[in-house]
């Protein structure tokens, strides 16, 4: 919390860079690291996964695209 007065009242915490507030806005998190993420050689890799993830990745973006709608439809 007190990072969080920081950042408002215009002053960066010792060793912050100027701009990182935007790129922490716009970090991808959870979401994004499902989509972007690398081949992990310990991980199970059989049709029935491959499907699924893919199946996963469509649903997320239906999801959003719906969201972005409905959002859009009630301010325009």
């Amino acid at each position: 919390m007190a990072e969080d007065n920081n950042t408002i009242h215009g002053t960066r915490p010792h060793g912050e860079k100027k701009g990182s507030w935007f790129r922490n806005f716009f970090r991808l998190g959870e979401v994004g690291g499902y989509f972007f993420r690398g081949k992990d050689p310990s991980r199970p890799t059989n049709i029935n996964i491959k499907m699924m993830h893919g199946i996963n990745k469509i649903s997320i973006i239906i999801f959003l695209l719906g969201v972005l709608f409905i959002i859009l439809k009630r301010l325009l």
